[in-house]
């Protein structure tokens, strides 16, 4: 069977800052791997604990289900727990998300970008710095462009093959390109 494609989580802001290291830790075994806290976890606490929306109004802001939503924060507060409580380094990034700002293309080498200010007018690609731009609507920017430093992976047990993890695809289905065979999450290896 195969796995449900997920829905894009719309993030209005970025974070403000890139994430959170712990002050006065002495770095063991068991701290020294930082929690990855992705963009729709963030967004998720920022709508609800520092907005002050509910569920169900934070859900339509994201513009996913409500039993979704609810996922998504019991994930954050899960991982923001076990960061104070083991006193790890938190990292913002990564997730399956698209931004609630204008989107260009450029037509010379084929990126999109957002134009997060509002006030600035965009003239150049910030890519190869052409004019040949036009605006898009809609253009979602999957985990595999947010992934930074991203420390989740599937890895072959046998040759130690290693790949970004893909959200909503079992690792265990998936066949290494080296020696054929099934890959495993590296968090569980």
């Amino acid at each position: 069977m195969a796995a449900r494609i997920k829905r894009l989580r719309k993030i209005i802001e970025l974070p403000v800052v890139k994430g959170f290291k712990p002050y006065g830790v002495t770095n063991t075994k068991q701290n020294e791997k930082p929690i990855i806290l992705l963009y729709e976890e963030y967004e998720a606490i920022r709508l609800c604990d520092y907005k002050m929306y509910t569920h169900l109004q934070a859900s339509e802001i994201m513009n996913i289900s409500r039993p979704t939503f609810t996922r998504i924060y019991a994930s954050a507060r899960q991982k923001i727990a076990k960061a104070f409580a083991e006193g790890r380094e938190i990292k913002i990034n990564g997730g399956n998300v698209y931004y609630d700002s204008p989107w260009y293309h450029c037509n010379t080498c084929s990126c999109y970008f957002n134009n997060p200010n509002i006030d600035d007018v965009i003239r150049n690609c910030p890519l190869c710095g052409s004019q040949d731009i036009v605006s898009d609507n809609f253009s979602p920017v999957s985990q595999e462009k947010l992934v930074d430093d991203y420390d989740d992976y599937c890895i072959c047990p046998n040759c130690g093959y290693e790949k970004i993890h893909k959200y909503g695809e079992p690792c265990n289905k998936v066949v290494c390109p080296q020696c054929n065979s099934f890959m495993r999450r590296k968090k569980f290896f």
